[in-house]
């Protein structure tokens, strides 16, 4: 099975992205950081992601979201963000990656989870804000920067998707898995 990451800076459409490519016929694993801060909001903690605590919760859940997918019986899967990811939040929260993260980084490496070329979603130019997104556009720019500097560090290969309108993000990244299938 082929596997797929997008990422991106938060509300840069991943999600969107993610929801056509599920239409269109192709397994798809959810983004985790966005369920862990939702529960645990719920829970009472009011920013979660002030904790560190918080980047082995979202490990964990994209780990164990991972392992269930690697079940299906499909051709290729996009995963809506990746432990690289959440490395790339570590960096930005301040906080440290831990052991358990750095065993997760050290699993995907050597056992080649994730192709080599990711979905970078480039930010559309502003942000919409949520209880789990309350981060301003500015520092969406440095977050993004972030993603991409620990992306090229684990030796992974940027493909930018730029703004545009959904189907044709959709299309420039069906076209890009096309071209890797034949050649």
């Amino acid at each position: 099975m082929k596997r797929f990451v997008l990422t991106g800076a938060p509300g840069s459409g991943k999600t969107s992205i993610i929801r056509e490519l599920e239409v269109d016929g192709f397994s798809v694993v959810e983004e985790a950081a966005t369920d862990v801060i939702a529960r645990q909001q719920a829970q009472g903690i009011a920013e979660p992601w002030a904790h560190a605590s918080f980047i082995d919760a979202v490990a964990d859940l994209q780990r164990a979201r991972q392992m269930r997918a690697s079940f299906e019986q499909a051709e290729t899967q996009f995963h809506d963000r990746s432990a690289i990811c959440t490395a790339a939040l570590a960096v930005y929260l301040g906080h440290a990656v831990s052991d358990a993260l750095s065993r997760e980084l050290e699993r995907i490496k050597s056992e080649a989870i994730f192709q080599k070329r990711v979905f970078f979603i480039r930010n559309l130019g502003f942000i919409t804000h949520t209880e789990a997104r309350r981060i301003s556009f500015e520092e969406t720019l440095r977050f993004e920067r972030i993603h991409d500097e620990t992306y090229r560090n684990f030796g992974f290969e940027i493909v930018f998707i730029e703004p545009g309108s959904l189907l044709d993000r959709v299309t420039t990244i069906k076209a890009a898995i096309a071209l890797e299938a034949t050649g």
